[in-house]
């Protein structure tokens, strides 16, 4: 099956900026010849930064990177009709996404001053199509999935900020509480944020706070979102990669044909401290060349219909939404 594929979260601008690396570098799964031979049309490129000394430089870098890699000739500022020009035919489109709100606004910093960091980064950008508001820990905007805190008043403050910004949010990171904080808060105030799980899987077919439980699956179902599928082990399981059709079958049974989407977290694991989790992912989903196999696999298994909605169909509605 020969059709485009878009994946909704990597860390490649994270890697260049960490090494000095280079777009082609294939110690990284989300490189430049990894996404061409996986035909990818769209990659959300994550500016990210942990909780702590320096979030912001690396946040304000990040986006530095971005600018100078939409100038790339082999890469393009995806727009939902502009993908299609033959022009960007041989080329990769790109979108930022921001992986904690420590990237723009550190844990001292004035909240004024954090938001006009974040304007600088979607100036740099020129669009950003989700934020997350925490990563693994807890920081002054609510909990991560390492955490239990919810909603603080400072993540309050961030998302009536961004309502009207035309950018999603993100709960591939947060703490179940904080996920139920933001559906209540955004219903409160009547906003009509876009809501994703940009690399997530389900905790009913396998354990991990990374995953999603079924009611917040539901419930960004319910809400027209978005679920990316990752393809990290431990968030499939960590012995048998063909559960990543489980994952798509539990999708499914909740209610969510129009929602999955990939959402694969190629980032550079070799130097990566607990060795116990060495390889990170399956030789079937080690980079992004292997999207055609697993769209095959999914026609085979569910239906060619299936394989075009999560390839990109489902993933192209929610941008479209988004920015119509």
């Amino acid at each position: 099956m020969n059709t485009i594929n878009i994946d909704l979260h990597c860390d490649l601008l994270y890697h260049l900026l960490r090494t000095n690396s280079t777009i082609d570098d294939k110690e990284i799964g989300c490189s430049l010849p990894y996404l061409k031979e996986g035909n990818v049309k769209l990659q959300v490129m994550a500016i990210y930064s942990g909780t702590g000394t320096d979030s912001t430089v690396y946040g304000l870098e990040q986006s530095k990177l971005y600018s100078n890699l939409i100038k790339n000739e082999n890469f393009f500022l995806f727009d939902h009709e502009n993908y299609k020009n033959p022009e960007n035919k041989n080329r990769v489109g790109v979108i930022a996404s921001i992986e904690n709100a420590s990237s723009f606004c550190d844990e001292t910093e004035g909240l004024e001053s954090g938001f006009k960091k974040l304007e600088t980064i979607i100036e740099n950008t020129q669009k950003v199509l989700y934020i997350g508001i925490t990563h693994h820990l807890e920081n002054r905007f609510g909990g991560g999935n390492n955490a239990e805190a919810g909603l603080k008043e400072d993540g309050k403050v961030l998302i009536d900020y961004i309502a009207d910004k035309k950018i999603a949010i993100d709960l591939a990171h947060t703490s179940d509480q904080l996920a139920y904080d933001i559906f209540t808060y955004i219903d409160q105030r009547n906003y009509s944020i876009p809501i994703l799980a940009s690399h997530s899987n389900y905790r009913t077919i396998y354990k991990n706070n990374r995953n999603l439980p079924d009611e917040l699956a539901k419930e960004v179902i319910k809400r027209k979102g978005l679920i990316g599928l990752n393809f990290i082990k431990d968030y499939i399981d960590v012995e048998h990669p063909e559960r990543l059709y489980e994952h798509i079958q539990y999708g499914l049974d909740l209610g969510g044909k129009d929602c999955i989407a990939y959402g694969a977290d190629y980032f550079y694991w070799k130097d990566h401290p607990d060795k116990s989790r060495h390889p990170f992912f399956f030789p079937e989903h080690s980079n992004a060349s292997v999207y055609p196999a697993i769209n095959n696999e999914i026609e085979k298994r569910f239906s060619s219909e299936l394989a075009e909605k999560i390839s990109h169909g489902n993933a192209l509605n929610f941008i479209e939404n988004i920015y119509k």
